[in-house]
């Protein structure tokens, strides 16, 4: 059986890291299962083609996970996922025109802000952020348009902000290239309230010199993004899939800089055991709690 690893659209973030894994997964022995790549509309797809057993593993971004299992909207039934490795931690962020005004994140209120076309997975972040920062959906004007086109906003003066995704992106870097740009910085102990309240983020730096207008390391919160799959597939799949990750975690970031800081995402099992990947409250796969046993991540 050929294995499906459902990813994103071609040279999206999730699919260059799929194509990676699924590199270091083939070189297994002769006779033992293969994996290919399939280009997917990321998270909301993948989940979908599990449900109908299209694919075997997927990249999802973790705020959907908890969605999915539960049937919650914008799924109309729960998938039985289940956990196998965090991928890496990526970067949601405002951005702005050099010269404007807007200081802070809680400086949007009453300002036009691109934040994806509506019903996307940005949007849900955008909510949730400002849910726990207390600041109302109608306190600003939300824009509805895709990435691309919201960066073209941005440079014509159309929207204040746009919310951007993970980063290396390429609509991020030609916005940077095409106009001077600047992230906007979270308040004093913004970024420490919405850890405190939201399980799949994690405090990140977009470091200096990171794209064209960063010029200094600025804090920001990441979403972690994930590799899944069902409770259907077979143990030794999943096990074998965790264990070409964990014993390339050194290997994968020279592959691709995605997986920087991959490693650090493991540490937490030491000390919080296999809760610490449960984001969304969707299970390990027996498979995967193995092959975090046999390698000394889990006791």
């Amino acid at each position: 059986m050929t294995l499906r690893i459902g990813t994103s659209e071609a040279g999206g973030t999730f699919h260059t890291q799929g194509v990676a894994i699924a590199g270091l997964f083939n070189r297994r022995p002769p006779g033992k299962e293969k994996c290919v790549v399939e280009t997917t509309l990321a998270s909301f797809d993948n989940a979908n083609l599990f449900d109908r057993g299209e694919i075997q593993f997927g990249f999802m971004a973790s705020n959907w996970i908890g969605r999915a299992k539960d049937g919650m909207p914008p799924f109309t039934r729960g998938i039985a996922l289940r956990m196998v490795s965090p991928v890496n931690a990526g970067p949601v962020f405002f951005v702005t025109l050099a010269h404007s005004p807007i200081r802070t994140v809680g400086e949007l209120a009453g300002k036009r802000v691109a934040v994806g076309p509506q019903g996307a997975g940005m949007v849900e972040h955008v909510t949730t952020i400002f849910n726990v920062l207390g600041i109302p959906f109608d306190s600003f004007t939300p824009v509805y348009v895709s990435f691309a086109d919201g960066a073209e906003a941005l440079i014509a003066g159309d929207v204040d902000a746009q919310f951007q995704r993970p980063i290396p992106n390429r609509v991020m870097t030609n916005l940077s290239e095409r106009a001077e740009v600047r992230v906007i910085p979270y308040a004093p102990g913004q970024i420490e309230k919405v850890l405190s309240e939201v399980s799949f983020y994690r405090g990140i730096t977009i470091e200096k010199g990171a794209f064209r207008g960063v010029v200094e390391d600025v804090p920001q919160l990441a979403v972690v993004n994930v590799l899944v799959t069902h409770e259907r597939v077979q143990e030794e799949a999943v096990h074998d899939m965790v264990e070409a990750i964990i014993e390339n975690l050194d290997t994968l970031p020279q592959m691709n800089p995605l997986f920087k800081g991959l490693k650090d995402l493991f540490q937490p099992l030491r000390s919080k055991g296999a809760a610490a990947l449960e984001m969304g409250g969707v299970p390990l796969h027996p498979g995967a709690l193995r092959a975090y046993r046999e390698a000394g991540w889990l006791t």
